[in-house]
């Protein structure tokens, strides 16, 4: 039996998701701990839930928020509360409860997932029958995103937390530069085509334009204008050019290539996302209409990288830039821009120390996401509460246990104590995390956020 189009693309995209993002250094799973007690449990409105306590529990529950899980991957939406089976067992054995949910529904959960994560809480803690010394929020890619606007909301309930490889500056953001990729490459690498870029009216649809768009990066990357056009449209999307298991490219062909690398794999996510986001919010949340492209490129750290790919290839980079000015054309729906906002989008106002985690080469959530969040706790004036930590690595999400509990035990002690005491600078967390495993935090300083407030 043929399989249809659709399912293909489905097919390729539940591959790519098991291996996009790069795994963390291979590590020995401590011992299982001894679970004092475990609880599960369902919520009205069908959230589900479950918590483990450890045996020797030192009080301090933490409430974890789960990554993206896309509607038409097939996957059961189950609950979680840890990224991954070898770091809850070694958050148990350093004395941590966990609990989390598997939100109600699969998708962009941020409709409900705030709310269903406090609700998840408050069933831990009656199902436990008292309350924790203390409640520390964690949060995995959109799970970073559910914890940043947790910090926001729910100070008395939450005291502390840890937003790691989070979608930090928010939907409304990541809708947009991703779209600004996708119409360079359609612009440049595809004129003509008929390929739809945003609003979607089925998955079919929206798979199709991913089909579209890697068969117009894979031709392009086979000539040096195309190599430089596909430059441009990294730059845009924010794609790194570290690639696993190899050391950082260190000559601009190295660097164009990790870069193609990266976005070919990233366009498969996209686009699909993309329609599970619109389903969300209820339209069309992107747009690029009034952007001015030669503008962006000049406020990006790649700039001279695609300035150089053009140079070798004897195109004019101003006429590029210029054309994709002038066809900007895509306008959004003002209520699902309203509701991305209002549900979507972290503001800065902290109500509790917040500590941030990411890869210094992520490609699906760009590090440069922890300098628009940055800015907006600085506008918010609540800088003092925020810690930001890099881990040189490349890969979305690719953190070692002894990475996590590393910066767990930091924001517990800042919990703990009032004071940061300089435990989150790289030297500490790194000494830290070595003492429990393998670690990589480093001293970093990400780029800027192109399209920062969407």
């Amino acid at each position: 039996m043929r399989r249809s189009p659709v399912l293909r693309q489905l097919a390729v995209f539940v591959m790519l998701g098991a291996v996009l993002g790069a795994a963390p250094p291979a590590v020995a799973a401590p011992a299982p701990p001894a679970v004092a007690a475990a609880y599960s449990g369902a919520l009205p409105n069908g959230t589900t839930w479950k918590a483990d306590i450890p045996a020797g529990w030192n009080g301090t529950l933490l409430l974890y928020s789960h990554g993206y899980l896309p509607t038409f991957a097939g996957a059961p939406n189950l609950p979680q509360n840890a990224p991954d089976p070898q770091t809850a067992a070694a958050l148990l054995a350093a004395g941590y409860g966990l609990t989390g949910s598997s939100y109600a529904a699969a998708g962009w959960a941020l409709n409900t997932a705030p709310r269903d994560q406090l609700d998840t809480l408050a069933a831990t803690i009656h199902a436990i029958g008292h309350r924790p010394r203390r409640v520390l929020a964690i949060g995995t890619s959109m799970g970073g995103l559910v914890t940043a606007k947790l910090a926001e909301t729910a100070g008395g309930r939450i005291d502390g937390a840890l937003a790691t490889c989070g979608i930090v500056a928010g939907g409304a953001a990541l809708n947009n530069y991703q779209l600004d990729a996708e119409f360079a490459i359609a612009q440049l690498l595809a004129p003509g085509e008929p390929i739809t870029l945003a609003g979607y009216a089925t998955l079919t649809e929206a798979f199709a334009t991913t089909a579209a768009l890697v068969a117009a990066v894979t031709r392009a990357q086979t000539t040096p204008a195309g190599r430089a056009r596909v430059a441009l449209a990294a730059a845009f999307h924010h794609a790194p050019s570290w690639l696993p298991g190899q050391p950082p490219p260190g000559d601009p062909d190295a660097v164009q290539r990790g870069q193609y690398e990266w976005l070919i794999r990233s366009l498969q996510f996209t686009t699909p996302a993309r329609f599970d986001i619109e389903t969300a919010v209820g339209g069309n949340a992107a747009w690029n209409r009034g952007v001015d492209y030669r503008r962006l490129l000049e406020r990006s750290a790649d700039r001279e990288t695609v300035a150089a790919a053009y140079r070798a290839a004897g195109l004019d980079l101003r006429a590029d830039l210029d054309q994709l000015t002038r066809t900007a054309r895509v306008t959004a729906d003002p209520s699902a821009v309203a509701r991305i906002f209002a549900t979507s989008v972290p503001f800065g106002g902290l109500r509790m120390p917040v500590l941030t985690v990411h890869t210094t080469a992520d490609q699906l959530v760009p590090v440069q996401q922890e300098d628009a969040y940055r800015n907006a706790v600085r506008r918010a004036g609540r800088s003092a509460l925020l810690r930001q930590a890099y881990v040189a690595r490349p890969g979305h999400c690719a953190f070692t246990p002894a990475e996590l509990v590393a910066a767990v035990l930091a924001l517990d002690h800042r919990v703990g104590t009032g004071r940061w005491d300089g435990r989150t600078s790289a030297d500490a967390l790194q000494r830290a995390a070595q003492r429990l495993g393998d670690a990589a935090y480093t001293r970093f300083e990400p780029g800027r956020l192109l399209r920062e407030t969407g």
